[in-house]
């Protein structure tokens, strides 16, 4: 027995009919999307740059520019800028200015210490909104970049003969911590620009932790090295900075300030934070 089919006709409708309805649902969804955001995506974290703060007025200045950098590098996210301590804005004040939006702290500190570890999230867990901690700055091969720029820029010779090589050193000059981790870290950097330059680096520490930026040249001094740089491994100018740099027997690097590299590694640290549970360096 032959079955039976539904005249063409019928079938055509039937066809036109589910493919109106298909295209009825799409045009809700798309409408909905578009309700969702202008460009279908939703707006990322703000960026916060966490600064310590200084008495010496250049310091502010040079994370301003560091923060108009980062903005440059990507213009749609949002960047703004907090203190620790002694300069406004106070990173309170900055995350309580953000009320309930998203946020990733992102330290411009260069290893792992109190401020890390207990100031910076302290105030992010007072925040109204939900408020990420990104790894401090270093130690990463991007920061070892900038130090390197800064030293040439001071006059360190790139390629030495092996004859100034075996007289030459640095001194990578930090701020210091009791914290075992952040001396940790500052050695790791040393090792990193120790690679790059092809001489000793020393890292010393301008307080809280030894050796003294004077103790590590009259090491070096007693091992034949008297061709010593002073690397400032220091964000911003401040105090520190220029006690370390004073120390210097030769040449000493400005501080690390709005090196290109440095914007590109803070990008860097608010992007891992947004994919890692977990505070870590990378």
């Amino acid at each position: 027995m032959t079955a039976s089919h539904p005249p063409r006709s019928e079938s055509l409708h039937h066809l036109e009919s589910t493919a109106h309805l298909m295209d009825s649902i799409s045009s809700q969804l798309a409408g909905r999307l578009r309700l969702v955001s202008p460009v279908g995506r939703r707006t990322p974290p703000a960026l916060v740059l966490v600064a310590h703060g200084s008495r010496d007025s250049r310091a502010a200045v040079t994370v301003g520019a560091l923060r108009d950098r980062v903005r440059e590098l990507r213009p749609g996210l949002s960047v703004h800028l907090g203190h620790i301590e002694l300069n406004e804005p106070l990173l309170p004040d900055t995350l309580a200015a953000l009320g309930y939006s998203p946020a990733v702290l992102v330290p411009l500190l260069l290893g792992r210490g109190y401020h890390v570890k207990q100031d910076i999230p302290a105030m992010a867990a007072a925040a109204a909104g939900r408020t990420r901690v990104a790894a401090p700055l270093g130690p990463h091969p991007l920061l070892v970049e900038t130090l390197y720029d800064r030293l040439t820029e001071a006059g360190w010779q790139p390629d030495p003969d092996p004859a100034v090589r075996r007289t030459s050193a640095v001194v990578l000059a930090a701020a210091g911590s009791r914290d075992p981790e952040s001396a940790a870290d500052t050695a790791h950097t040393a090792r990193l620009l120790a690679d790059r330059l092809g001489v000793p680096v020393v890292p010393a520490y301008a307080s809280a932790a030894a050796p003294t930026v004077e103790a590590a040249l009259r090491t070096l001094a007693a091992r034949g090295r008297h061709r010593v740089a002073v690397a400032s491994c220091f964000t911003a100018p401040g105090r520190f900075a220029t006690q370390c740099a004073a120390a210097a027997p030769w040449i000493a690097s400005a501080p690390l300030g709005d090196h290109p590299a440095m914007a590109r590694l803070i990008l860097h640290r608010y992007d891992r934070a947004l994919t890692t549970p977990h505070t870590e360096a990378a």
